[in-house]
């Protein structure tokens, strides 16, 4: 039991677990410096899709888990998303995750968008959970944040149970299990 390294995370990745997988940490790309992706010593840093929803109080409308406007949002499609001061947007990874019955997956922000002020928060993946993630980003800020597509934004932790789970995510037909693109609340 415990958090997995880096040799673990490769062996799952051969099997299916991360789609598109990076074995390495790349902080280049066409010469170019960019918030890293890939493997870690005891994680994988996700990348952010191309797709955004950016809130909006354009409606006035009140945020409702169950019974949530999709009009607050303003779908936009781009390389890199603007998020409005005190507010913010939600996007997914590039990678496709399958999460093994015996593993419990937790996500935590980059130091590099956390020192701007830039919040993201995934909740749990858990055992036999599988799709894109959706990702929040929050601007803590009174100014306008930048988030780059295709870049590294978040980690995923891997933690290994001492046996496999009684019950499931994919066990009990979870409510997000499958997604493919930036979900919003379901009840």
């Amino acid at each position: 039991m415990g958090i997995k390294n880096d040799r673990w995370i490769r062996e799952r990745a051969a099997k299916g677990m991360i789609e598109p997988f990076e074995a390495g940490q790349v902080r280049e790309v066409d010469g170019q410096r960019i918030v890293s992706y890939g493997t870690s010593s005891y994680g994988y840093d996700v990348r952010c899709a191309r797709e955004f929803k950016i809130f909006t109080n354009i409606n006035s409308s009140i945020v409702d888990p169950k019974n949530f406007d999709e009009n607050s949002f303003v779908d936009f499609e781009g390389d890199i998303c603007i998020i409005p001061p005190n507010s913010f947007v939600l996007a997914r990874t590039m990678e496709y995750f399958r999460i093994p019955r015996d593993v419990l997956t937790i996500c935590l922000g980059k130091s590099t968008y956390a020192r701007c002020g830039i919040i993201v928060n995934v909740t749990p993946l858990e055992p036999e959970w599988e799709g894109y993630v959706t990702l929040e980003f929050s601007n803590t800020t009174p100014l306008p944040a930048k988030i780059y597509a295709g870049e590294g934004c978040a980690q995923m932790l891997f933690i290994g149970g001492d046996q496999e789970c009684e019950v499931s995510y994919r066990d009990r037909g979870g409510k997000y299990q499958g997604q493919t693109g930036v979900t919003l609340p379901r009840t």
